[in-house]
């Protein structure tokens, strides 16, 4: 007796388990620097190779340093450090695909000198393998196997596509702008649809211009693009659950200043990566009971892990602290301007319908103190949990990705600092499954001859035709046949007969 199998793929998202590794990043200065009054620290990770049991990446750090030279003058420095890393997971296998994040959780200006700038970034990596796993499964069997078949929903992996596109900011300043001091960008997903064969990816662009008028004035300007990105993906429909996640890297961003009439034009270029996951639910034909009218059958079966991915949720939050100088810190007479935030998402969980996202923003405030006539730095650091509602169980997993924009900061009786942002969060759900199947038959022992041509069962309310004809070794139809009397499921205990050959008077 010969069974033929099948397999079938199922998708399983892990959770890489967090890690912290340190780089030091070595930054070229061409200035004599008096003093560092802000760090700012983008991290991404750009490329990965994926062994068994082992994922070795790369990266880099992006910074953009705000300095106050030995002359007097604020300059900006921008700068991209590459860092490599690991995983160690026994579950990853060549050929997994893998989403990671890199934030940098702190950082420490070790030494700067007239040609150098050294800083010392911790960071931590994170972020899911997305795998695809075969399930083997029997198909068929011969003449004398009675097999009962079943559809079953499995979720499925249609795949992971790329897309870099550029998107553009204009200033008008109306006045004579003596300096740009920095220019930074950060994105945020809003929709994310699945349509036929792509992914259609809404958001926005937020860009954040700090710069010197010629009365030497400090100003900020915002202003926001929204985007909309067809991503093609091959196999997607429009019942598909897919994720995004966009980024900037801040090195690749061009600002250009043309004088006008009445003050500068300035024009940002922004290129921006969007990466998307397609996931989607299948059904698939699988063998739930089987068993031989000739022999015994020793069944095996196997269980399967998979995930299923949920629809994603936006949402803004605002969030706000304060921070009080020490009494030996120069007091504060005026706030000069915003250097720039860092923001370090530490949890996100799921609980009672709630999705909860815990971190930390630090953000650079640079101020003049009036006795000294000198410019000094602080950073004011916020601790924050925001929550939304969100309709997925409590056992989700949740991946976010949050972006800091509208920052204010005051001073309030020269020594206290008031902050208020505002939060723009993209979070990524799925759970965990668990599937079984028959994964294996093997034939034993031969029955034996009947030594009877009729038999009376005793069936119990609820039994089906499969239940009874399983039980005495018969097709489900002669059941059925010889049974017309009767209707399945039983709906009270009942006298059941089989008449195993005919008989002739």
């Amino acid at each position: 007796m010969a069974f033929e199998s099948n397999k079938f793929k199922v998708v399983k998202k892990k959770q890489l388990e967090r890690c912290t590794f340190n780089v030091e990043c070595n930054v070229e200065s061409e200035v004599e620097i008096d003093k560092i009054l802000s760090v700012c620290h983008t991290a991404q990770a750009s490329d990965a190779e994926i062994l068994n049991g082992m994922i070795n990446y790369t990266g880099y750090i992006d910074l953009c340093i705000l300095y106050l030279s030995v002359d007097g003058e604020i300059g900006t420095i921008n700068s991209s450090c590459p860092f490599t890393s690991k995983f160690e997971d026994e579950f990853v296998v060549v050929g997994d695909k893998v989403s990671i994040v890199v934030e940098v959780e702190d950082y420490a200006v070790e030494s700067v000198t007239s040609s150098n700038i050294k800083i010392a970034c911790s960071c931590v990596g994170g972020g899911a393998i997305i795998c695809e796993r075969e399930v083997g499964c029997i198909a068929t069997g011969d003449e004398n196997t009675c097999l009962k078949e079943d559809e079953v929903f499995v979720n499925t992996l249609v795949g992971q596509a790329q897309e870099v596109f550029t998107v553009q900011s204009d200033f008008s300043i109306k006045e004579p702008v003596r300096k740009i001091l920095t220019s930074d960008s950060c994105v945020s997903v809003k929709t994310v649809e699945s349509g036929v064969n792509f992914v259609s990816v809404s958001g926005e662009v937020v860009t954040r211009l700090l710069y010197l008028t010629e009365n030497d004035r400090f100003e900020t300007s915002y202003v926001t693009e929204n985007f909309k990105e067809e991503v093609e993906l091959e196999g997607v429909t429009r019942e598909a659950i897919s994720e995004a996640t966009a980024f900037i890297r801040p090195s690749s961003v061009k600002c250009e200043v043309e004088n006008a009439e009445k003050g500068v034009d300035v024009k940002v270029t922004i290129p921006v990566q969007v990466n998307v996951t397609a996931y989607l639910e299948k059904t698939e034909t699988v063998i739930r009971d089987i068993y031989s009218t000739t022999c015994e059958l020793q069944v095996s079966t196997s269980s399967f892990d998979m995930s299923k991915q949920l629809p994603c949720e936006m949402f803004e939050e605002k969030i706000d602290g304060a921070l009080t100088l020490d009494e030996d810190k120069p007091r504060v007479d005026k706030v000069m301007f915003v250097g720039g935030s860092n923001l370090n998402v530490t949890n996100a969980y799921v609980k009672d319908g709630e999705v909860f996202v815990e971190g930390v923003t630090k953000t650079n405030v640079v101020y003049l103190n009036d006795e000294t006539s000198s410019l000094n730095s602080v950073v004011v650091e916020v601790p924050f949990v925001v929550s939304d509602k969100a309709e997925v169980p409590n056992e989700a997993k949740v991946s976010v990705k949050a972006v800091l924009v509208d920052t204010d900061v005051v001073v309030k009786k020269g020594r206290e600092f008031l902050f208020d942002a505002k939060l723009k969060i993209n979070a990524n759900f799925d759970c965990s499954q668990t599937g079984a199947v028959i994964s294996s038959v093997e034939t034993a022992e031969s029955y034996g001859e009947r030594d009877c041509a009729i038999e009376l069962v005793f069936a119990e309310a609820g039994q089906s035709a499969w239940d009874i004809a399983k039980a005495i070794k018969v097709r489900e139809e002669t059941v059925i046949f010889q049974n017309p009397e009767l209707t399945f499921p039983l709906e009270k205990d009942e006298n059941v007969v089989v008449y195993y050959k005919i008989m002739k008077n």
